[in-house]
């Protein structure tokens, strides 16, 4: 049997109510929701939450009751006893791992997987493996998110993750400013890990995945599952406004409408990522004044104006940010998360069966 399929098996066997191969929710920061979460999960995928970073986390222990509560009159089947089937995700450069540990200890579900992301360096992932398996009594998986080969064999063998995250270039939001896409990245990390002994660790694809085929690509490659972020951004239960919903639809062409930028971040003051990282977002005015040398302060200020004007912010003469991957272009419509999720296995299923 392929060690694809029987990573495959692994993940099925870890959450029972999922379809394969995987899909998850990528848990994106103030988007990823209780109802996002939800509607992933109970339509066979894995919805994550995104717990993010800072004061981000002083709502966290809040969102996992409410979706424990929202669950309870409908609990997912197979669910292991004492684990809320969905996970939850942090970004560990900003985020307290105290306060983490402390809501996850405290809470009578633990959440079926853990997503870290963007350590500073591998002793602060390291602490933050460790306390999470000792605050949930090892009941969430450990799912880590890298972008390079070497980030892939050094984290494996000093957290021994139960999932590793292979994010490629293509990937929306926050990522390495130096990568390769998912098509030669995920082969030669399954390839490393194995020459290292270590390719008993299932890999979940990220980074332009939006529909079916990109999810049976994944698989192709060696992936045993795939995450998802740009595509459920065009679906009603993710926590964004209209215009930012508008502006994933209008884009086309993602390769070129989109740009891997810090100048989104640094115009809506998210300060802290380490210099390694940037995000990929759709091209603007912001960015498009920036290039002709509009000086930062000005630019600043223009920006602020337009967060003043709710969803004209953003569209055709908008400068709101919108973070996106190349993915961006396949999609044309918003449709409820749950049928997301519906859509992308059955196409799956299909493109797999017909090559």
């Amino acid at each position: 049997m392929a060690a694809s399929s029987i990573h495959a098996e692994t993940l099925q066997s870890h959450y029972p109510w999922t379809t394969a191969p995987l899909v998850s929710s990528a848990p994106m920061r103030l988007i990823t929701t209780d109802p996002l979460a939800i509607a992933v999960s109970q339509a066979g995928g894995l919805g994550f939450l995104g717990a993010g970073s800072g004061t981000d986390l002083d709502r966290f222990e809040s969102l996992l009751k409410s979706t424990a509560d929202a669950l309870a009159t409908s609990p997912l089947p197979g669910t292991p006893p004492g684990v809320l089937p969905i996970g939850v995700g942090f970004i560990c450069w900003g985020a307290d791992l105290a306060t983490a540990m402390q809501a996850i200890r405290e809470a009578p579900l633990k959440p079926a997987a853990v997503w870290l992301f963007a350590p500073k360096d591998t002793d602060e992932l390291m602490a933050w493996t460790q306390g999470i398996r000792d605050a949930s009594d090892g009941k969430s998986k450990i799912w880590i998110q890298v972008g390079t080969v070497a980030d892939a064999v050094q984290v494996a063998k000093a957290c021994k993750p139960d999932v590793l995250v292979i994010q490629g270039a293509d990937a929306g939001g926050h990522g390495l400013v130096r990568s390769s896409s998912i098509i030669s990245l995920l082969p030669e990390t399954a390839d490393a890990l194995a020459a290292e002994g270590l390719g008993h660790i299932p890999l979940v694809a990220a980074g332009g995945i939006v529909d079916g085929r990109g999810v049976a690509a994944a698989s192709a490659l060696g992936a045993s599952g795939a995450a998802m972020g740009t595509r459920f951004l065009a679906s009603p239960e993710a926590a964004i406004s209209e215009g930012y919903r508008n502006d994933v639809i209008r884009a086309k062409d993602g390769g070129v409408s989109t740009i891997r930028t810090n100048v989104y971040d640094r115009l809506r003051g998210t300060e802290g990522w380490p210099d390694h990282y940037n995000a990929r977002g759709v091209l603007n005015h912001s960015f498009w004044d920036h290039e002709k040398g509009m000086p930062h302060e000005e630019n600043k200020r223009l920006y602020e104006e337009a967060s003043k004007l709710g969803d004209a912010g953003w569209g055709d003469q908008g400068r709101m940010t919108t973070y996106a991957g190349t993915g961006v272009g396949l999609i044309t419509k918003t449709m409820p998360a749950g049928d997301i999720v519906r859509e992308v296995l059955r196409d799956a299923a299909q493109t797999l069966a017909r090559l």
